[in-house]
Order: C-alpha cells, then structure tokens, then sequence
C-alpha cells in the first residue's frame, strides 16, 4: 500500500499494515505528485468501510481492513482507473445459457456484497 510521510500518521498504521500482511510503501519525500494515489485509497476505505462500521478495537480493524483490501478492493470493486476491472482480474462474466439462479455473497458482514451464477 502506498502511503505518504506525514509524522501524524505514525508507526500504529505500520504495525497495522504489517499485522495485515500489506507492504507498505512510502512516496517519496518532497513528491508532492505521488500523495493523490494515497489519498484516492485512504478515501475509498473512509467512504466504503470506515464511515459504516466502527472498529471495537484495533485487531478489530486490522481484520476490517484485511478483509475490506483482499475480499473486495481487489476482487470485486471496479476501479475507475483500471477501466471497470479490478487489480485481480476474474472469470469475465458469461451469459446464462440456461436459467441460473444469481447467488449474492455478503462481504465485510453484507455491507458489500459479490454475485455468482449457480446452476438451477
């Protein structure tokens, strides 16, 4: 994960990402172009997960964000930059060739949700 050098943030985020199994990497110092990518993410994890679930505490989060980056920021949210895929690319989608019944999956405890065809 790219993230800036800001001393506010401080060495918890660190912890935090390493607990999550997410390498951390910092822009450069004095790289005022490289922050919009860090803030782009910190923005969509505020507006997607954080504004909706408040954390009990901090392995609370740490799972909250694990799960949030590897069961829906990369798997199945659309990236804008990416031109609607997302950074794991999947199966593309085929039509039914027969009636298949649409399965909804909940993610991060159904605030988001992924969709399956399953055989009738």
């Amino acid at each position: 994960m790219f993230r800036d050098n800001d001393r506010l943030i401080g060495h918890d985020v660190t912890a935090c990402l390493k607990a999550c199994g997410i390498e951390e990497v910092r822009t450069a110092y004095r790289s005022p172009w490289q922050n919009p990518f860090v803030e782009r993410f910190f923005g969509t994890l505020r507006r997607e997960l954080l504004n909706h679930i408040i954390p009990f505490n901090d392995r609370h989060l740490y799972r909250l964000v694990e799960e949030f980056v590897r069961d829906y920021y990369h798997t199945e949210r659309p990236h804008q930059g990416l031109k609607g895929d997302t950074p794991i690319p999947h199966q593309p989608h085929t039509p039914p060739v027969q009636s298949n019944k649409l399965i909804s999956i909940p993610i991060l405890g159904g605030l988001h949700h992924k969709y399956e065809r399953m055989a009738a």
